[in-house]
């Protein structure tokens, strides 16, 4: 089995790497102990070293059990959480000290040792939750995405919380909330804070900030058992360049590229996608943590820039991350058949999100990144000028059926002095919140899976900071409060009603029914499944309309099921009461209106009455 694994690791056709290399608790000649393999084809004179040997370069020394470059040694009577590293003489004939790349378990910065975890044995409760599990095609999916340090922040005593401790809060919120999946972004090994986890050392290690792999499964297992599924965030593209971590590792470009892409725009390191070795390692990595965490997505970060070298579609297509990308997604899908694969891509390359065999890449979702910035653009402007950017609105879903889209308002846009959410949208301070219960209405109304980062839920004026809690005493003002609740709600009319989620990617679920009222700027559009039809209004000014007709195409009773204005929503408290009887002749061809009180900057929600 070995000799099959290493074969597959080499010609990068292995998820399961981490079988084979790094720290392993083992029985050999009936004694306990680690076995240790190192994957260092350069490297010569190596030896493991650590807290049981005084870290003497003399006492464990690692044979070399392959011409390819793999090293090993059993070390009997070692216990989890001791600290190692490898100390071996390099390409370039400097002994170097260095981290296990496979390591399961590592020293928080500063330090920089891996340590050794028996990871085996958890015991799991969440067999109902992994037998039932899909990816999502036809289910509400409405996700969380959170930076667990910063998502409550400190105790009482400041010590940062635990992913235990993390799960006595966390999960009541999501399930009060609606929320369907949390989104963690990475989690994976890293020294600098203020990565956020993009830039790791540490690819199978989970961050030792908030504890060990035991309690990150505690944590999962917990909200699997509250029927809360979990996405993890990792970035393939690059690593940190700590020399003590992957960077010259043997004394060569063994990880990254040796040419003119070593260097990310991040001025991190890039892997070279095209090398074997570094495929198996990093498809190794994803597959790791579905298989010992159970992980119910990957979310790959900055796909563009694995489509095409540094992201820039002018430097041409590296053939050799796109191979590997659709290694990855193949791979995966045949070993978890109910595991999600996301793509965080700005590019337009075509097929995405389609099979293989189509000459897609394999995703299942893609981010509509041009949606969330044409969507915030067009919410950002003056009412008065709207109408010359009417088409920001519309556009999505010109190309929305050629992938599989979701709908994020995410971390990236509320960093690096770009505002809030809140704080990109026009108007005085009642405006504000209007248009942001209007922009939470139409993110959901609109076909696709959803994302939001935490505290857009909060209407906070603060952008988001790694470093402090989320400004949970805003819960304390209506205003915010009322943001919340209506979050809340959209998420649970979202859940319930079919015509919201079932095949939104085929289009014959949607059918504008005002698409030109460009000088009043309102939009209004149906989404129907089988006898289920709902009816979505925005009216995108300050204007107050007491009698306002709205096209629609079957005759019937519409009852208003969701209205923005509302007052429990913080709103003026315009809103439709009984079920509305259609007329005949709509607008735009219809053969059909309502007429409805539309109020200000309000966001309407209609179901045909059956």
């Amino acid at each position: 089995m070995a000799f099959g694994l290493l074969y597959d690791f080499l010609m990068g056709q292995t998820l399961e790497a981490y079988k084979y290399f790094g720290a392993h608790f083992v029985k050999l000649d009936q004694e306990d102990g680690v076995v240790f393999r190192l994957y260092a084809p350069c490297a010569s004179d190596v030896s493991v070293i650590g807290e049981w040997n005084e870290w003497d370069v003399g006492r464990d020394k690692m044979h070399k059990v392959d011409d390819c470059g793999v090293w090993e040694v059993f070390v009997p009577h070692l216990v989890s959480y001791q600290s190692y590293k490898f100390h071996f003489k390099d390409a370039k004939g400097n002994y170097v000290d260095r981290a296990d790349p496979f390591a399961f378990y590592s020293e928080l910065r500063p330090g920089t040792c891996s340590r050794l975890f028996d990871i085996n044995n958890f015991m799991w409760h969440d067999d109902p939750w992994l037998a039932s599990r899909s990816r999502n095609f036809d289910q509400p999916m409405s996700i969380y995405e959170m930076h667990l340090g910063s998502w409550k922040g400190r105790a009482m005593d400041g010590h940062v919380l635990s992913y235990e401790e993390i799960a006595d809060y966390l999960i009541p919120y999501i399930q009060e909330h609606g929320f369907t999946h949390i989104e963690i972004m990475p989690i994976v090994q890293y020294p600098f804070d203020g990565s956020w986890g993009y830039q790791a050392t540490g690819f199978y290690s989970v961050d030792s900030r908030y504890g060990n792999p035991f309690q990150l499964m505690s944590l999962i297992d917990r909200l699997h058992q509250a029927n809360i599924g979990v996405i993890l965030d990792f970035a393939p593209v690059h690593f940190a360049n700590d020399k003590w971590a992957l960077a010259d590792f043997d004394g060569t470009k063994l990880f990254e590229y040796s040419n003119r892409w070593r260097v990310s725009p991040w001025g991190s390191l890039q892997f070279d996608l095209g090398k074997d070795p570094v495929r198996s390692f990093l498809m190794s990595a994803m597959n790791f943590f579905v298989d010992y965490y159970h992980f119910d997505g990957i979310r790959v970060d900055a796909v563009s820039n694995i489509i095409f070298y540094n992201g820039d579609k002018s430097n041409g297509l590296n053939e050799g991350a796109v191979e590997f990308i659709k290694r990855l997604n193949g791979k995966m899908h045949i070993a978890h058949d109910t595991v999600m694969m996301i793509a965080e891509d700005s590019s337009d390359y075509a097929l995405v999100t389609k099979g293989t065999d189509q000459g897609g890449l394999g995703f299942d979702y893609k981010w509509d990144l041009g949606w969330m910035n044409d969507t915030l653009k067009y919410y950002s402007l003056d009412p008065i000028y709207k109408k010359y950017d009417h088409n920001k609105l519309t556009f999505s879903m010109a190309y929305f059926y050629s992938d599989n889209f979701l709908l994020p308002l995410s971390h990236d846009e509320v960093v690096h002095g770009k505002g809030t959410i809140i704080n990109k949208l026009w108007g005085d301070y009642d405006c504000k919140f209007a248009i942001l219960r209007n922009l939470y209405t139409y993110q959901f109304a609109h076909p696709g899976k959803k994302l939001n980062f935490m505290g857009n839920e909060l209407g906070s004026f603060d952008e988001w900071n790694e470093n402090k809690s989320l400004p949970w005493n805003l819960k304390s003002y209506p205003k915010h409060d009322s943001v919340s609740r209506t979050v809340r709600d959209l998420n649970r009319i979202y859940c319930h009603e079919k015509a919201m989620y079932w095949e939104e990617y085929n289009p014959i679920h949607f059918q504008w029914l005002m698409v030109d009222n460009r000088d009043q700027s309102v939009f209004a559009f149906q989404r129907k499944v089988d006898d289920d039809l709902l009816v979505f209004v925005f009216n995108m000014t300050t204007e107050f309309y007491p009698d306002y007709d709205i096209p629609v195409i079957e005759e019937g009773e519409y009852e208003e099921i969701f209205n923005s204005d509302k007052d429990v929503y913080g709103g003026w408290n315009q809103y439709n009461g009984l079920p509305l009887t259609t007329g005949l002749g709509g607008s735009e061809g219809k053969p059909y209106h309502i007429t409805i009180k539309l109020g200000t900057l309000a966001a309407c929600i209609f179901k045909k009455v059956k």
